[in-house]
């Protein structure tokens, strides 16, 4: 009984979605009450002097940044967890944050990152995820 209302007010959901001006399908399903609260590390964050937010728009930061991103995607050994790491440029020091699978590929990421910018510009913040 209880996956005939799921499906039930999840049809209804989508159906609604489809309309002009209805709400959305997450919102839709949100109200019925059987949605879950979606993750949030807002509290963890706050303990973090650099963050994405600190990043700037000045050019070369922003070219630093690119830089480094490609290095990384470029290397096709490292997980998803490494090629999915935040990358926080300010005035020129690097800032490395984020998990990755092992201790082997948060050298490697930091190595990729010193391509771009000299070691003593980067802060390795990377956690080897458990």
């Amino acid at each position: 009984m209880t996956f005939l209302r799921f499906t039930t007010v999840a049809s209804a959901a989508i159906a609604l979605s489809c309309l002009p001006g209805a709400p959305s399908a997450v919102q839709a399903f949100a109200q019925s009450g059987t949605a879950q609260t979606a993750p949030d590390n807002s509290n963890q964050n706050k303990n973090h002097a650099e963050t994405a937010d600190s990043q700037t728009n000045a050019k070369s930061d922003r070219l630093t940044t690119q830089k480094i991103r490609k290095a990384i995607m470029a290397d096709k050994d490292l997980s998803t967890y490494a090629h999915n790491v935040k990358i926080i440029t300010v005035d020129g020091a690097v800032t490395l944050k984020g998990p990755v699978q092992s201790e082997e590929e948060k050298q490697k990421v930091a190595s990729e990152a010193a391509s771009v910018v000299s070691a003593d510009k980067i802060t390795n913040e990377l956690t080897v995820k458990q």
